[in-house]
């Protein structure tokens, strides 16, 4: 039997914490949702202010994240990135009804070399959406550290 981390909502929490407080530091309303493996939400967080719009775009960004275990921008970034036209993933956006996101703000959860789940953000632009990202991938790490966990902290992701 294969064990793994699983996350709960005290870590969904903390992640939603972490991203918020970046967000308030570089000046930007985000909303914030943290999924689990499966791709459903464990939190989801609007900030006052932010985009109407901002829920389901998060929400599309962590479950992409989760489900194809790879940072969402990596599915348009040239020459290579997949869904790019004439690559072999074109038009890969518009499955799962239009719920798979391919433009930057999507990250994998990472714990122990598995993806757990993900993180999605919507409100800013795409290096802001990065730092809020991170910034709930390293306050992840931070939290398990002292459990022996190790959470793959980048923007750059793909298993």
């Amino acid at each position: 039997m294969k064990k793994f981390f699983t996350l709960d909502l005290e870590d969904a929490r903390v992640m939603i914490e972490a991203a918020k407080a970046k967000s308030e530091e570089i000046g930007v309303l985000e909303t914030i949702c943290i999924v689990d493996s499966g791709g459903y939400p464990l939190a989801l967080e609007r900030m006052d202010g932010a985009r109407l719009t901002g829920p389901q775009i998060a929400w599309n960004k962590a479950f992409t994240a989760a489900g194809h275990k790879r940072s969402t921008h990596l599915f348009n970034t040239p020459p290579n990135g997949p869904a790019l036209p004439g690559n072999e993933a074109f038009g890969i956006q518009w499955s799962f009804d239009g719920k798979f996101a391919v433009f930057v703000g999507g990250f994998p959860v990472v714990v122990d070399g598995e993806v757990v789940g993900g993180v999605g953000l919507s409100g800013g632009n795409g290096e802001q959406d990065t730092a809020a990202g991170v910034a709930a991938l390293d306050a992840l790490q931070k939290k398990l550290a002292g459990d022996g966990h190790e959470v793959l902290v980048q923007a750059d992701i793909k298993k």
